[in-house]
């Protein structure tokens, strides 16, 4: 299946009462995990990779061209819906970049507001989508710059900038292996009025699974996951057995592939993330 519009699949997932999971890879077996749990569960899905947390000089470097070569192929070989999103670039070049590699939705972090619609401009005569955030996430144990979403403001931003969905602070933390306690679903509710865009919410791996229900019928059409998947493959690769041949236990994606099996551990945390989102056979 080609690659499927990202309002488009935000949409589908606001009237069937679901949400889509924008499960974030960062190689080619961390992206096959993605597409196969997808596949498995029949679920529509957001590929994509990310850049806040990536060396910006490799990816000045060819690194944003060398994630859509793996990305574009991967997307267009799926049978089930997807999109594909460069996610919180640096800068506003880079989204460009992103577009002109093959992404199909792209969102920079930290970009103005004139700079943004400029962006959304750009990627809508592309046939593309753009995600704007509006507040600021606390990162872990750090909430000292935490801003919440004012839903005024959301209104605002998403008239000033034509953005496609919107990424809020509603006390959802980024980067978070603990549990988000300050979740405001109420907050959350008034910004999805007040936007009238789909929302997504940023920091998916901290987000209480109980609270994932009311966060969708408030607006949410879209999570975001990374870091438990990095952990859950990071804890596969560092408790195997190292003792035999490395041509088979790298890169070999044979059953020995130590790679594979990060692989395999991270696919289930997906499937289990998409039942917990309610895509499962929505494709």
């Amino acid at each position: 299946m080609t690659l499927v519009p990202f309002p488009e699949l935000l949409a589908a997932a606001r009237a069937g009462g679901y949400a889509i999971g924008y499960f974030e890879a960062w190689d080619s077996y961390s992206l096959a995990a993605v597409v196969e749990a997808a596949e498995a569960e029949r679920a529509p899905v957001i590929l994509g990779f990310g850049c806040l947390l990536v060396d910006q000089a490799w990816l000045e470097h060819g690194g944003i061209e060398e994630f859509a070569a793996l990305g574009r192929p991967a997307a267009e070989r799926t049978n089930v819906p997807v999109a594909l999103l460069l996610n919180e670039t640096h800068t506003v070049e880079h989204a460009r970049r992103g577009l002109d590699a093959g992404f199909n939705a792209v969102m920079v972090h930290g970009a103005t507001r004139t700079e943004v619609a400029e962006l959304a401009l750009e990627a809508h005569a592309r046939g593309a989508a753009v995600e704007g955030e509006l507040g600021e996430l606390p990162d872990g144990d750090d909430s000292s710059h935490a801003v919440l979403t004012d839903p005024d403001e959301a209104a605002a931003y998403v008239a000033e900038t034509g953005v496609d969905c919107l990424a809020p602070s509603f006390g959802n933390v980024h980067v978070f292996e603990g549990r988000a306690s300050g979740v405001d679903l109420d907050l959350l509710a008034a910004i999805g009025r007040a936007a009238g865009v789909p929302l997504a919410v940023h920091g998916g791996t901290s987000f209480p699974p109980e609270l994932v229900p009311g966060a969708i019928a408030a607006g949410a059409a879209k999570f975001n996951v990374g870091t438990s998947l990095k952990r859950a493959f990071l804890e596969s690769v560092a408790g195997a057995d190292t003792n035999g041949d490395p041509q088979v236990l790298i890169g070999s994606r044979s059953t020995g592939d130590v790679l594979r099996a990060g692989a395999e551990r991270t696919r289930e945390l997906v499937r289990e993330r998409i039942r917990l989102y309610g895509g499962s056979g929505r494709a």
